[in-house]
């Protein structure tokens, strides 16, 4: 078979009961802990283990449920030789997370939701990806105004970025993410995959969650489900690894793999 891109599949975990992708179907911590250990036989490269949804309009969960339905599933998964990062906002999920052998803090709001996670981030030394954000689930369409969104993207995130390595987190352990559907509106979201040169401009990885986004859903005929979404994000991570991304994150793990396998095969038929 040919080499495929370089290109990560981070599978999502979600271990909470609203999740607007799959409707809590992997609450419980067995059901969970088997999907992850499906994603990496589907091909996954590793797995994103949340406990706290961040779809428009979710309430925050309490720390300690956080806690208590990510742990158990991090811990499980990685004894079993799976690499494993932690969605989270909070430091103490966070510490706790890598405690459990999570290996990467993916952090939705780049350290402005918990003034401690930058520290946490630096003393675990953990790879932490820094996402674009402006505010909580509850407002946070109320802020996507922009003149030039992928320069001010890319702006926010370089002040972020400078605020990291300030705290100690070093600079081969940080990785940007585009905030899709965060603070965005559709066009806006298309203008930033478009433009992911311009976030690369900071020479950092970058990692692409369009996963049965809205925006996707919007290409779509009404009534369509939300699985009907895996096509065109399949799409999504192929031009995405041609943009040079690090990773991308999704949920439908089988249609990326074999997208990105089709274009490895194309770019191996290239070099001949």
């Amino acid at each position: 078979m040919p080499e495929a891109p370089s290109t990560l599949v981070m599978g999502v975990v979600n271990v909470t009961p609203d999740s607007f992708s799959d409707g809590g179907r992997w609450f419980d911590a067995e059901a969970a802990i088997a999907h992850g250990v499906e994603l990496v036989a589907q091909g996954a490269d590793l797995v994103d283990v949340g406990g706290e949804s961040t779809r428009p309009g979710a309430a925050r969960v309490e720390p300690e449920e956080e806690l208590r339905r990510v742990v158990p599933v991090i811990r499980e998964l990685v004894g079993r030789g799976i690499r494993v990062s932690v969605d989270t906002m909070r430091a103490a999920t966070a510490r706790a997370a890598v405690e459990a052998g999570a290996e990467i803090i993916n952090d939705v709001s780049a350290g402005l939701a918990d003034a401690e996670m930058a520290r946490v981030a630096a003393e675990t030394g953990a790879h932490y990806v820094a996402m674009h954000w402006r505010g909580h689930s509850d407002r946070m369409d109320q802020l996507a105004e922009y003149d030039d969104v992928a320069t001010e993207v890319r702006d926010e995130l370089a002040a972020r970025v400078e605020a990291l390595l300030g705290a100690g987190i070093a600079a081969d352990r940080l990785i940007l993410d585009p905030g899709l559907g965060f603070s965005k509106r559709g066009e806006q979201n298309w203008q930033l995959l478009g433009r992911l040169d311009v976030l690369g401009g900071l020479g950092l990885p970058i990692l692409v969650g369009a996963s049965r986004k809205r925006f996707l859903g919007a290409l779509l005929p009404d009534g369509a489900s939300i699985a009907e979404r895996d096509l065109p994000t399949a799409v999504v991570s192929v031009l995405s690894a041609q943009a040079g991304a690090w990773g991308v994150r999704v949920h439908d793990v089988v249609g990326t793999r074999r997208a990105l396998d089709v274009l490895g095969a194309w770019q191996s038929g290239r070099r001949g």
